[in-house]
């Protein structure tokens, strides 16, 4: 079914709460991969808050639906996620990837509740989704999994291994999402290892692929929805920007990864409450 305007708006505000305690953990942190968790942080709240099967009383419950967050430095943002659905308490956030605290940088997957798997180590969640989704087949279990990554993390090669096996064993219950935000730590995506044309290259591999627009929940609610309709597997490439919505970041680089303290923070929520307002203005408006 389509999305409603009172659920995109419901996601929206939940999307702007997440953002906003994304910079307060950087802050907490010391430092953190804002750019990449705040680019990335709508398609999780779209899953988790209207796709996802899952019980929040139960992380370990078998009919859940699964979640690979493959760019795992993102755990910044992950991590804000869990604590929000209440896998772990909001106030543990203060110690994240401090000496001595269960949230590291990337989210440990014996430690975390919640956590489906280990990531950070890039190019590896892909295959772990289809091991998944695998399984689930194997066991005749009816959920989906999903996995998120990272567009400079398909530079490794062990990710397009992963496409073409998913292809191959027709892993049609596992859907795969790139966080399409043109950068990476070193610089532009084209500049540091092309990848266009992207979308061509998911379809070569098997993959019904689309591109969308990553920070549109109608447009990406819409797509998701197509692709579960297909008996095939399925790529959405979700076009996003760097550091979404915090001015100084947005679009830049060099805020893959970095720290903030109490002046640029207070910037960043002026920043993010300007465009939480023109976000739903323009939902409105729709």
């Amino acid at each position: 079914m389509p999305l409603s305007l009172d659920q995109a708006i419901a996601l929206e505000k939940k999307a702007n709460e997440l953002r906003h305690l994304i910079v307060d953990t950087t802050v907490w942190a010391g430092s953190g991969h804002l750019g990449g968790s705040l680019s990335m942080i709508d398609a999780a709240v779209l899953l988790y808050y209207h796709f996802m099967k899952i019980d929040r009383t139960n992380t370990d419950w078998p009919e859940r639906d699964r979640f690979i967050l493959s760019k795992g430095h993102a755990g910044i943002g992950y991590a804000a996620l869990l604590s929000d659905l209440g896998f772990l308490p909001k106030e543990d956030l203060k110690q994240f990837n401090l000496t001595g605290s269960y949230l590291g940088i990337h989210l440990d997957g014996n430690k975390v509740p919640g956590v489906d798997a280990s990531t950070g180590s890039l190019g590896h969640g892909l295959s772990i989704a289809l091991g998944m989704a695998l399984a689930g087949s194997q066991q005749q279990k009816t959920y989906r999994t999903y996995c998120i990554l990272g567009d400079g993390e398909c530079n490794e090669g062990s990710v397009w291994e992963a496409a073409m096996a998913i292809s191959q064993f027709q892993a049609n219950r596992l859907l795969t999402l790139v966080d399409r935000n043109f950068a990476m730590i070193d610089g532009p995506t084209e500049d540091v290892m092309g990848l266009e044309p992207f979308a061509d290259k998911w379809r070569a591999f098997g993959l019904y692929t689309e591109e969308v627009d990553g920070h549109d929940f109608f447009a990406m609610a819409e797509a998701i929805e197509r692709a579960h309709d297909r008996e095939q597997p399925s790529c959405l490439i979700l076009n996003t920007i760097k550091g979404a919505g915090v001015d100084f970041a947005s679009g830049d680089y060099r805020w893959h990864y970095g720290a903030i303290d109490e002046s640029l923070a207070n910037e960043a929520h002026h920043s993010l409450d300007v465009y939480h307002q023109q976000r739903l203005s323009a939902m409105k408006g729709a």
